[in-house]
């Protein structure tokens, strides 16, 4: 073997054995993270502070304590719009509610599929934003929030609560009542979401799934009973009405108008973390009707890899980034341990890029060794030691996949998560990477926009079919 080969064979171990000691440090580290969260969920459920509540049949028909606004955000949401506000109207049957539908005045299709959904029921309002579409979710929710306080002024009924919702949710019979009650006690309450699987190919949709099913049955109920500040999620979340107006006020000595970060592109996440460090406090509330159905908000997210990658580089972009710029950092141990699991995305995309780096470099170095131009390259016993941890725990990390997705989708879906662990990954790590890019990018012109998630089936579309017929 000549010396150049030799030199370039003993660069590349160089660089994999960096790699190695890299991805296996952060990956140990991100495994103990997830440790202590599944142990403090372990000891939850054994002490009966983590029971899922199980409600009494005809639960959610009743009056709610107090008016409640619900809040949707519209762009460029013809194909969903409609099913979604028929649906709603449908699944809540009280009168003591209003939905605000924020279209745009250059999206007469939206405009026209939500007016033809309200039909004549009052409890629906359109609100046409007087600028031209999109500008952020948060000016549309804005706009919402000031017709609602007009609504207030010129009629002098005060709305007790605010319910957010996506223009392709599909809610619970039992949601709205669950969050009126709930927020009698507390000025922000979420429920869990749970995304729907559609079609024949879940690779891409099936990971918001495998997910979810793990963040809202296990982290989201240790941050709740913890008292850390929760995320809002955007959908299924209901405010105090008397929180929000505190909060507008605040940021009116910003110069800014309502309670909603205009500038943010997740507002929602921002608004809960906020609001749950104030006043009431916020809660979690994970249940189940007499059907053992979750209460929670269903839809249908992307499944396609441009379109996913989209959506988490402007969570990815959100939470990580402009999180830290706008909210900063709390002292507090509780505070500051949550806050670095939601702000880990960045770091754990480039550790996941070293990761597979390496698998590559791994294969490379191997063929080059069969074919006798290489040696195995010897690694020190901390570093084996914490491979070894590696890989037990990332066999513990699959089966509470596999659990908690089989737990709420079925022993298949459950199984076919494993083989998602991947995609999962490769997404993370194109938006990582793209997250990086347009917060740059963002500093530079100082422009945020809505970019949104393009919609078009509908998880209650086939529901609302079998009802007419």
């Amino acid at each position: 073997m000549s010396a150049g080969w030799h030199s370039l064979i003993e660069m590349l171990m160089l660089v994999k054995h960096e790699l190695l000691a890299f991805a296996a440090f952060w990956f140990c580290l991100g495994l103990a993270d997830e440790l202590a969260v599944d142990l403090s969920w372990a000891w939850l459920r054994l002490t009966g502070q983590a029971r899922t509540t199980r409600l009494p049949v005809g639960y959610g028909a009743e009056q709610l304590s107090g008016q409640a606004a619900v809040l949707i955000p519209a762009f460029q949401e013809a194909p969903v719009i409609g099913t979604t506000l028929a649906h709603m109207l449908a699944s809540w049957p009280q009168a003591d509610f209003t939905i605000y539908v924020g279209c745009y005045r250059n999206d007469p299709a939206t405009i026209a599929a939500a007016s033809a959904a309200a039909a004549e029921d009052r409890r629906v309002r359109i609100v046409i934003h007087g600028a031209d579409g999109p500008t952020t979710k948060a000016d549309c929710l804005n706009r919402l929030y000031r017709a609602l306080t007009a609504d207030e002024q010129r009629s002098g009924v005060v709305y007790a609560n605010v319910i957010l919702h996506d223009a392709e949710d599909m809610v619970h019979p039992a949601a709205l009542q669950a969050l009126d009650a709930a927020l009698v006690l507390r000025d922000f309450v979420q429920l869990p979401v749970r995304p729907e699987l559609q079609g024949q190919d879940h690779w891409i949709s099936g990971h918001y799934a495998d997910e979810f099913a793990e963040s809202h049955a296990k982290a989201m109920v240790v941050r709740s009973a913890f008292g850390a500040s929760l995320p809002a999620a955007g959908v299924g979340c209901g405010f105090n009405r008397t929180a929000l107006a505190n909060l507008a006020a605040q940021r009116a000595l910003l110069g800014e108008t309502g309670p909603f970060a205009r500038d943010s592109l997740t507002e929602d996440y921002e608004l809960g973390m906020i609001l749950s460090r104030q006043g009431r406090g916020a809660a979690f509330l994970r249940m189940r009707d007499d059907g053992g159905a979750l209460v929670a908000t269903r839809s249908f997210f992307p499944d396609q890899l441009h379109t996913a990658v989209r959506q988490k580089t402007r969570w990815i972009h959100g939470i990580a980034f402009q999180g830290w710029d706008r909210i900063g950092w709390s002292l507090r141990g509780m505070e500051l341990w949550m806050t670095l699991r939601d702000r880990r995305g960045p770091l754990t995309a480039l550790v996941l890029a070293a990761a597979y780096l390496l698998l590559l470099l791994e294969g490379l170095l191997l063929g080059l060794s069969w074919s006798g131009l290489g040696q195995p390259y010897a690694i020190s016993l901390s570093l084996q030691v914490m491979l070894a941890a590696c890989l037990i725990g990332f066999f513990w990390r699959a089966a509470l996949r596999f659990a908690f997705t089989a737990r709420e989708y079925g022993v298949v879906q459950g199984l076919q998560s494993l083989l998602r662990i991947p995609v999962a990954n490769i997404i993370m790590v194109i938006a990582g990477r793209r997250a990086i890019v347009a917060y740059f990018h963002s500093l530079k012109t100082g422009q945020v926009i809505w970019d949104k998630t393009v919609h078009e089936g509908h998880p209650a579309s086939a529901l609302l079919r079998r009802v007419q017929a």
